[in-house]
């Protein structure tokens, strides 16, 4: 009876407490509110120019949320579009992506298909003016949102082109615009099934499922692999259902944890799995987020199949979208997940924000967490995103091909080239010649491209130091003489570093002529990440040496 008193006399004294932080907290936000309004009508009545109460609104509220975490954000009327996008893959719009480059929006690439396609525009087209409007100036964001609306809508564009004089008009309809999910699938010819799931938008699971169903009818697979390198995740439940293709029914994939009790939820499989036994190995790097650690996490931890890559971004929560008055809507991380294993995968502890010791941390590191165990009994760590069971160090480019990317070099030759020639030979088939090659040194010369090295920074650098010490004068012809030897040692970087340079030639130009498939077919042509995928998949003793942790 005593013990039960105790226990009690716990509880009342925790409810009491809860209810004195609520009431403190609610005084605060009274008080917070009142301070604000107050703020505001003062800049309104005394300020000496006019203000945009609107603009000064909104980014009060991102100066707030600002102090949370990166996914808690504020989504003004202008922006439910995206929302949209987001969740279901969909839009009202032209179908293309657009890039700002050396001051001026243009078309980066048209998705295959829809209206940009359709109409004849293509990469590298600047835009002028949309509907009437000059957009010289404007960001991509500003001109994005001006391509956006109804499907059905026409928009009247006037673009400058590469080689036309006078600039061109082109009367695009909008449509609405559906992102794939899968934006290519295939059987390879040693019988291994393949797929990019670009995000978790809605359906993605579904249309996954149809793409393994119609393999396994037309092939006798000898395996399966799921890329999502670079998949920054999505919904949740497309997540667990992809889970429950190859795990049974009733296993508890993802549970997620809350400071309100509604947010406190178990997702379990619900479904018969499509295949519990075909081998599966899952591709991951360090832009595979969210709903992607999910898939292959709760993988991992049921031990279903081999985790390849780099080690995955790292976010373990959960948000929500909430809506709000005047159709604008906030999206609040209301939870962490865990996995099976019960381990959480989030990389950075946001609460450390505010406490300036503590906020030289928030950065990614390799320090292990926690240890967990798969259903094997294998180790896994907490923190950190999901560690591969077969790691890979990534490419790593060059540093003359770095700068002919940030240049955007590749892009602008892939369109000199494509104004030249109207077709190139299939995707798989298309390669760099020497006469290409040569063609695109002279293209870099003709441009007047230069670049700093590291090395020749470093050596600025010793030159203030020595300069302020003193030593200068001794150490200069030194100094210029490696110089000297960095800047020819420069001039055959071009040759030195061609196999990769030409890799990324080959997949802009036939992004030219067969779109975003065209780039992931040449691209997976020389892909070592798949070809290691290969081995693992199709060597038995191997994959399951792996699940088992013998290896």
């Amino acid at each position: 009876m005593r013990y039960f008193k105790l226990v009690v006399l716990v509880l009342v004294f925790t409810a009491l407490n809860v209810c004195g932080q609520t009431r403190k907290n609610n005084f605060e936000i009274a008080k917070s509110i009142d301070i604000y309004n107050n703020v505001l009508r003062q800049l309104n009545m005394n300020y000496v120019d006019e203000i945009n109460p609107a603009e000064l609104n909104e980014a009060a509220i991102n100066a707030m949320l600002e102090g949370l975490d990166p996914y808690t954000v504020f989504i003004p009327e202008s922006q439910i579009e995206d929302v949209k996008l987001m969740t279901t893959g969909e839009y009202g719009g032209i179908g293309a992506t657009i890039q700002y480059f050396e001051g001026k929006v243009q078309i980066a690439e048209p998705y295959e298909g829809f209206p940009a396609a359709k109409a004849g525009l293509i990469p590298g087209d600047v835009f002028l003016e949309v509907n009437g409007m000059d957009v010289t100036g404007k960001t991509s964001a500003e001109v994005s949102e001006l391509l956006k609306g109804t499907p059905g809508t026409t928009l009247k564009l006037k673009m400058q082109r590469l080689g036309e004089k006078e600039p061109i008009v082109k009367e695009v309809k909008r449509e609405k615009i559906k992102i794939d999910n899968i934006p290519y699938s295939t059987v390879f010819d040693n019988g291994v099934g393949y797929a990019i799931l670009s995000q978790f938008t809605k359906d993605c699971a579904k249309e996954l499922k149809d793409v393994i169903v119609d393999m396994k009818k037309k092939h006798d697979l000898k395996g399966f692999i799921l890329d999502l390198r670079g998949n920054g995740g999505g919904l949740l439940n497309e997540a667990v259902d992809i889970v429950n293709m190859f795990v049974p029914k009733n296993k508890l994939v993802v549970y997620q944890k809350g400071k309100v009790k509604d947010q406190n939820y178990n997702h379990y499989t619900k479904h018969e799995p499509l295949d519990l036994d075909i081998p599966l190995v899952i591709l991951v790097n360090e832009g595979s987020a969210s709903a992607s650690e999910i898939v292959a996490g709760s993988i991992q931890d049921f031990d279903r199949g081999v985790i390849v890559g780099q080690r995955t971004f790292g976010k373990g929560l959960v948000q929500n979208i909430f809506p709000m008055s005047y159709n604008t809507q906030i999206k609040v991380t209301v939870a962490h997940y865990y996995l099976p294993s019960n381990r959480c995968i989030q990389e950075i502890d946001y609460s450390k924000k505010n406490n300036k010791a503590a906020a030289d941390t928030l950065t990614k590191n390799d320090t292990l967490g926690q240890a967990f165990h798969t259903a094997n009994g294998r180790v896994v760590y907490e923190g950190h995103g999901i560690q591969p069971d077969v790691k890979l160090e990534p490419q790593m480019m060059s540093t003359i091909t770095t700068h002919l990317y940030a240049k955007n070099l590749f892009f602008k030759y892939a369109n000199l080239y494509y104004s030249k020639h109207k077709s190139i030979k299939g995707p798989k088939d298309f390669k760099i010649t020497d006469e290409i090659y040569d063609d695109f040194m002279k293209f870099v010369k003709d441009e007047g491209f230069t670049f700093t090295s590291k090395s020749e920074e470093d050596i600025k650098q010793l030159e203030k130091t020595a300069k302020a010490e003193g030593y200068l004068e001794q150490i200069k012809p030194i100094l210029d003489q490696a110089v000297a030897a960095i800047e020819v040692e420069k001039t055959k970087d071009l040759l030195d570093n061609r196999s990769e340079i030409e890799m990324l030639i080959e997949t802009e130009i036939v992004t030219r002529y067969y779109y975003q498939k065209g780039r992931i077919i040449a691209t997976l042509e020389d892909d070592p990440e798949l070809k290691r995928a290969f081995e693992v998949i199709l060597n038995q003793e191997e994959y399951n040496n792996i699940l088992k942790g013998t290896k």
